[in-house]
C-alpha cells in the first residue's frame, strides 16, 4: 500500500475512535441487549458455582411465557374430592342397587334351605352371600362410610309383578309379589297357505286395466282401463255382461256400493261418476278436484264417498246431495290410496309424499301421521276381519295397528319386496290371513298377514303380442269369499287366480327360516 493511502486510513479509524468517546461521554449509556445479560448471568453463577439456580430460572421463565402448572392451579382441595366421592358413590348406586339387596322370595327361598341344611346336618352352616354393604371392596367401603347411607329397600326392577294368594298386593310390607318368567323372544312361525295358480285370462280392453271392484254378492265385477271404458264380468264364467262409456280420461278407481245399487268411478278427467246399475246410467256428477282422481272408498255405513287424487287432497262427499263434506288436507304429493272403515281412523290415506294419514272424519281433521316410509306409498289394504291395515312402497311393506297407527312389523321376502326393485302398485288381503302384492315389473308375492313371511314368489307373463316391458300389475282385489284373486294388468289383460286343491304340506312344505334379527325401520 503507498504511503499516502495508509496515512488517510489512520486518520479515518482515528476520527471515528473520537465520535464513539464523544456520544458516551455526553450521556447517551447503550442498551444492554437480553443476550447479554444472560451471558453475564450465567459467567456469575458459573463463576459461584450455582448451576440450579439457572436451571429455576429457565424454567420459570418457559412457564410464564408458555404454560403454568396446571396442577398448582386447579388443585385438589376438600371438595373437590368430596364431589369425587359423590360422583363415584352415584356411578356403584346406579350399577349395583338392584343387587345390593335380594328381592324378598329370593331372600325367603334361601333362608328355607339354610334351616333344612341345618336340620339335616345339625351343624352351623355359614349363610351363603348377600350383597351387602361389608361385602363391598374395602376401598369402596371407605368412600361409603364418609357419605350419608339411606335406608335400604326392596328393589322391584329385575323382578315382574304377580300378586300371590296369601297377599294380592304387590307393594304391601311383606311381600306381595312372585318372580314371574319373562317371555323368551321368539320368531313368529307363518301359517301354511297353499301355492296359487293361474286360472283364467280375460281380454277385452284397449288400454291398461287400472282398477277393479267387485260386487257385494260376489256374482259380478268391474273393471276399467285406460281405454275410458269401463266393463262388467260374470264372474264364475268371466265373460262380458256390460260396457259402460262416459269418462273422458282412463279410469283410475271403482267401487260398488253394498247398501245401494250404485257404482262409483273417478278417472284422470277429474270427473266422479255415479252409476245407477238399475238403469246403467250416469245419476250424480261430484265436482270439486282441480286434477285427476285417483282413488276412492266408500263408507261402509255412512253414505260418504271419500276420493283422492293428484291435488295432494282427499275430499268426503254427501251420496245424496253431492256436496263436500270435507276437503282433508295435509299431503304435500298426490294421494295415491284411500281407505274406510266403520271405526276410528274411518279414513286413511296414502300418498307420494311417503307418509300416511290417519284421518277423523268428524272434525276432518288429521290424527296421526306415519312417516315410517323412505319413499312414495302407492298402495293400502285393510284387514276384513282385523283391525290392522298394511302400506306398500319401493322401500318395503310395513303393517299398522289402528288406531293409534302402531307400526307392527316388516314383510320381508328372500329377494326384498318385490325381487327386481319393482314399485308395488296393488295390495289386497283376503279373510285366510293371505295378502297379494303386485309391483309394475310383473313380480307377484304372496304373504302370510301374520308373521309377514312371503311364502310364494310368482312373475307374471305377458300375453302373446304385447312386449316384455308390460308386464305390470296395477290393480288387484280378492273376491268375497277370499277364493279368487282378480289382477289387472298392463298387457290390458284380466288375470283371475287360485289356490291349488292338490297342495298339501308334505307336497309344498313351508320354506321358512327364522330368524331374530328383524328390521325396524
Amino acid at each position: 500500500m503507498p504511503p499516502k493511502r495508509a496515512s488517510r486510513a489512520k486518520a479515518s479509524a482515528s476520527s471515528k475512535d473520537t465520535e464513539g468517546q464523544d456520544v458516551v461521554m455526553k450521556g447517551h449509556t447503550p442498551a444492554v441487549t437480553v443476550e447479554s445479560a444472560a451471558e453475564e448471568s450465567n459467567k456469575t453463577a458459573a463463576a459461584d458455582g450455582d448451576i440450579t439456580a439457572i436451571v429455576k430460572r429457565s424454567v420459570k421463565r418457559t412457564r410464564e411465557l408458555f404454560a403454568e402448572d396446571q396442577e398448582n392451579i386447579y388443585s385438589t382441595t376438600t371438595e373437590d374430592q368430596l364431589s369425587q366421592r359423590v360422583k363415584l358413590q352415584s356411578k356403584i348406586h346406579d350399577e349395583y342397587k338392584d343387587i345390593q339387596v335380594l328381592p324378598h322370595p329370593l331372600l325367603m327361598r334361601q333362608k328355607e334351605q339354610l334351616e333344612k341344611k341345618k336340620a339335616k346336618t345339625g351343624s352351623v352352616i355359614a349363610p351363603g352371600p348377600s350383597a351387602t354393604a361389608g361385602d363391598v371392596d374395602s376401598g369402596v367401603e371407605k368412600i361409603l362410610d364418609t357419605l350419608p347411607k339411606k335406608t335400604s329397600q326392596q328393589s322391584n326392577a329385575l323382578v315382574m309383578h304377580k300378586p300371590t294368594i296369601h297377599n294380592p298386593f304387590p307393594d304391601a310390607p311383606g311381600g306381595g309379589t312372585s318372580l314371574v318368567r319373562r317371555p323368551v323372544a321368539k320368531a313368529i312361525r307363518p301359517e301354511w297357505h297353499a301355492p296359487w295358480k293361474l286360472m283364467r285370462v280375460i281380454s277385452g280392453h284397449q288400454g291398461w286395466v287400472r282398477s277393479v271392484a267387485v260386487e257385494p254378492g260376489n256374482s259380478w265385477f268391474a273393471t276399467g282401463a285406460g281405454d275410458r271404458i269401463i266393463k262388467i264380468w260374470d264372474l264364475a264364467s268371466g265373460r262380458l255382461k256390460l260396457s259402460l262409456t262416459g269418462h273422458i280420461g282412463q279410469v283410475r278407481g271403482l267401487a260398488v256400493s253394498p247398501r245401494h245399487p250404485y257404482l262409483f268411478s273417478c278417472g284422470d278427467d277429474k270427473l266422479v261418476k255415479c252409476w245407477d246399475l238399475e238403469t246403467n246410467k250416469v245419476i250424480r256428477h261430484y265436482h270439486g278436484h282441480l286434477s285427476g282422481v285417483y282413488a276412492l272408498a266408500i263408507h261402509p255405513t255412512l253414505d260418504v264417498l271419500v276420493t283422492s287424487g293428484r291435488d295432494a287432497t282427499a275430499r268426503v262427499w254427501d251420496m245424496r246431495t253431492k256436496q263436500a263434506v270435507h276437503v282433508l288436507s295435509g299431503h304435500t304429493g298426490t294421494v295415491s290410496a284411500v281407505k274406510c272403515q266403520e271405526a276410528d281412523p274411518q279414513v286413511i290415506t296414502s300418498s307420494m309424499d311417503s307418509t300416511v294419514r290417519l284421518w277423523d272424519l268428524a272434525a276432518g281433521k288429521t290424527m296421526t301421521t306415519l312417516t315410517h316410509h323412505k319413499k312414495s306409498v302407492r298402495a293400502m289394504a285393510l284387514h276384513p276381519t282385523e283391525f290392522t291395515f298394511s302400506t306398500a312402497s319401493p322401500d318395503n311393506i310395513k303393517q299398522w295397528k289402528c288406531p293409534e297407527g302402531q307400526f307392527m312389523r316388516n314383510f320381508e321376502g328372500p329377494e326384498g319386496v318385490t325381487g327386481g326393485g319393482g314399485i308395488v302398485n296393488a295390495m289386497a288381503v283376503n279373510a285366510d290371513n293371505v295378502m297379494f302384492t303386485g309391483a309394475d315389473n310383473g313380480a307377484m308375492g304372496f304373504w302370510d298377514w301374520k308373521s309377514g313371511h312371503q311364502f310364494q314368489r310368482l312373475d307374471s307373463l305377458v300375453q302373446p303380442g304385447s312386449l316384455d316391458s308390460e308386464a305390470g300389475i296395477f290393480c288387484a282385489e280378492f273376491d268375497k269369499t277370499g277364493l279368487r284373486l282378480i289382477t289387472g294388468e298392463a298387457d290390458k289383460s284380466i288375470k283371475i287366480w287360485k289356490e291349488d286343491d292338490q297342495a298339501t304340506p308334505d307336497t309344498h312344505p313351508l320354506d321358512w327360516k327364522p330368524s331374530l334379527m328383524r328390521k325396524r325401520y
